[in-house]
């Protein structure tokens, strides 16, 4: 039987896991930990929930989505699709993907050495494996979604089954591009492109803010509902930043404050800290949540809550041979229906 991109989440006691990042130590301690056995099983039957995001940056995505695969496989945890595993699905090779694309395998070494690369014979299965997860989870009390939910945007893929999903995905960037051209904003997108590609990785060249690309990138979310519950939604930046390695024009916005169901939503995707940093020291991302205590539920209802506290930056602390412990970057998990945080170094918080 076909699976669908918006799936029900198992009834009972749930483990929502954030971004990992290919961090499989931090991965492996969270889940022992939260109680579990290394097979997935947990003495009061509790079920782990994964967020999306499990590769790019740490030292072995392979690892981690092959562990996410036995879990799966064994009915002891759900998953869905995050932003870089649709990359991935889709051939775009973005910073942190070295593991997998050749293409990015030199100039990530700079940032991510030492990491696991997938052997090529294992590649058709990671992305046979990826394509079966699907988008949304769901069930009366709970949501679940990697960036943003969006009730449009879900209808939009409910009836799409996941052995399409992908055909789905490149119609919309189909309309998306024609309706660009029409316009005459592909054609200055491509042209930015060009002129700009020796400096969009370089985090000390002089970029102006590029329209182009503004215009461009809100197009593909708007007219791609995959992208927009996976990437989340935009807006245009007041000023070019330097984030996941490459200038951008176009800013996240935080689409919790305008959500108005009673349902809470439960995602990762934005670069949460869980002990407040000086804002100088923040990831652009991260300035999200300035003004938002790490353990708070946020949103115009106060019921949304973003379990990504950032581990995918673990590979700073390696640089400078900084212990987990000592980080500032963590990988945690929600305890529902408790609503307390667990950590991969061992600290509980409750929510707020």
């Amino acid at each position: 039987m076909p699976n669908f991109l918006v799936q029900p989440l198992p009834s009972g006691s749930l483990d929502i896991i954030g971004d990992v990042h290919g961090e499989l130590q931090a991965l492996q301690q969270l889940i022992q930990n939260l109680g579990y056995q290394e097979n997935g099983s947990h003495p009061e039957q509790r079920s782990l929930i994964f967020v999306g995001d499990y590769c790019d940056r740490g030292p072995n995505s392979p690892a981690v989505i092959e562990y996410l695969k036995f879990l799966i496989n064994k009915n002891k945890a759900k998953g869905i699709l995050g932003n870089h595993e649709i990359n991935l699905l889709i051939d775009d090779a973005k910073d942190g993907s070295g593991w997998y694309f050749d293409q990015r395998y030199q100039s990530d070494l700079k940032n991510y050495s030492p990491f696991t690369r997938v052997k090529p014979k294992n590649k058709d299965e990671i992305k046979n494996f990826l394509s079966s997860l699907p988008i949304v989870l769901e069930r009366n009390d709970l949501r679940i979604v990697h960036a943003a939910w969006n009730n449009s945007a879900i209808d939009d893929i409910r009836s799409v089954k996941s052995e399409n999903f992908l055909d789905f995905f490149f119609e919309c960037e189909r309309k998306a591009d024609t309706y660009a051209e029409k316009e005459g904003i592909l054609d200055k997108y491509l042209a930015a492109k060009q002129e700009w590609k020796e400096k969009i990785e370089d985090p000390e060249a002089l970029v102006p803010l590029l329209q182009a690309y503004i215009d461009y990138d809100l197009i593909k979310n708007d007219f791609n509902p995959i992208r927009l519950l996976t990437s989340g939604t935009e807006g245009p930046a007041d000023r070019p930043f330097f984030a996941g390695n490459r200038w951008r024009f176009s800013d996240r916005t935080p689409w919790w404050d305008s959500y108005q169901d009673d349902i809470p939503v439960i995602f990762g995707h934005y670069w949460r800290q869980l002990f407040p940093q000086p804002t100088a020291k923040m990831s652009k991302y991260s300035l999200l949540f300035k003004d938002i205590d790490p353990f708070s539920w946020h949103g115009a209802k106060k019921n949304t809550f973003c379990v990504d506290f950032s581990v995918g930056a673990r590979w700073r602390d390696r640089r400078k041979d900084q212990e987990p412990e000592d980080s500032a970057f963590h990988l945690a998990a929600l305890r529902w229906p408790e609503k307390i945080i667990m950590t991969d170094t061992g600290f509980t918080y409750p929510t707020r």
